[in-house]
């Protein structure tokens, strides 16, 4: 479990995880902002806030039958889809979102499209490589435990050396990476 951006526990990514992989070319950034029994609250990024992208999002949504009404807001990106509040009813929501081409992160208004790209790239990436490790690992362990490795490498290769990359940076960058990439709330709500 996860939480949402408001603290509370959410079935998010177990539902994400089981939904298609087959997206659109172009890649709708989404965020959620609140997953509570039977309401998901999403805020879609700037660049995805035309009314026709919003229509044809609400109209794919309204055409489930566990789906009871769906707002939106084009100038806030706002989209709140009241479901019946079933588990099953939340995955086929979610799996109509991947479907249109909504991907789930956490968006910032002043991305260049370059920086789109290259986040939907790595997300992609990343889903691929928990798939293809039936959910062992993914790149948030393989990036800290690659620079967990030069490290030793720098330290085995050239001693404790101040000229060039110490083994110690590198181990710090390591440790960092990997707290700032699993965050201090989930390692802790993974404990209780």
């Amino acid at each position: 479990m996860m939480t949402n951006s408001h603290g509370n526990l959410t079935k998010m990514p177990e539902v994400m995880e089981q939904a298609s992989l087959n997206k659109p070319s172009k890649a709708i950034l989404t965020r959620v902002i609140s997953d509570t029994p039977g309401r998901l609250r999403l805020r879609v990024a700037r660049a995805h806030r035309q009314p026709g992208e919003m229509q044809r999002i609400t109209h794919a949504l309204e055409a489930q039958p566990n789906v009871s009404q769906v707002r939106t807001n084009i100038s806030h990106g706002s989209i709140v889809i009241n479901h019946d509040g079933k588990d099953e009813s939340l995955k086929n929501v979610i799996s109509t979102l991947v479907d249109l081409g909504i991907i789930f992160g956490n968006i910032t208004e002043s991305n260049s499209e370059a920086a789109v790209d290259i986040s939907v790239a790595v997300i992609d990436l990343n889903k691929r490589v928990e798939q293809a490790t039936n959910g062992v690992v993914d790149l948030r362990f393989l990036f800290p435990l690659g620079l967990s490795f030069l490290a030793i490498r720098q330290l085995l290769a050239k001693g404790l050396q101040f000229e060039n990359i110490p083994w110690y940076v590198l181990a710090w960058y390591a440790f960092d990476s990997f707290i700032k990439l699993h965050g201090m709330n989930q390692l802790n709500s993974n404990r209780e």
